[in-house]
């Protein structure tokens, strides 16, 4: 299984006008996430399912990558993607999404579900865009957003 672990791209910030849940991408997040997938479409990313967390960062985010992918399925926002939610809830179901599956979701939940799935106490964390593939349980490579270069995926 192909399991690519992507954080959201740029938010607007929280504040008394806009609660957490309601934050969306900002200018330089909707280019990042454009970016993302142009740069996965170059790498013959193809995808049987594409989940998100409900928030309205995270599945902009995930549109953006669809659009740029050439996905042509549907966008599915999973609760269990939500912040605060154990990463074990979506682990325990991502068999049946398919062989090639991209999760957008939240730090730090993301790269708690990356330790999971490689089986080891921690994962390097990710920054707004970030997104690292997991190769049958094995840490393969990192496409930082800084760069827009793949690196391979270290774990300590």
């Amino acid at each position: 299984m192909l399991v690519y672990l992507i954080r959201h791209a740029h938010a607007v910030p929280e504040g008394p006008a806009l609660a957490d849940e309601h934050r969306y991408l900002t200018e330089k997040g909707r280019a990042v996430a454009h970016k993302v997938g142009k740069k996965l479409l170059e790498k013959s990313v193809e995808l049987d399912a594409l989940l998100t967390s409900p928030l309205v960062r995270a599945v902009q985010t995930a549109e953006l990558l669809a659009a740029s992918l050439g996905f042509d399925g549907e966008v599915q926002a999973v609760g269990p993607l939500s912040p605060g939610v154990a990463p074990q809830v979506i682990a325990e179901r991502l068999g049946g999404f398919g062989r090639s599956i991209a999760i957008v979701g939240h730090e730090p939940t993301i790269s708690m579900l990356g330790a999971l799935l490689v089986s080891r106490p921690s994962f390097p964390p990710f920054r707004p865009g970030q997104v690292s593939l997991v190769d049958n349980g094995l840490p393969a490579w990192t496409l930082p957003t800084d760069t827009m270069e793949f690196d391979q995926l270290m774990l300590a």
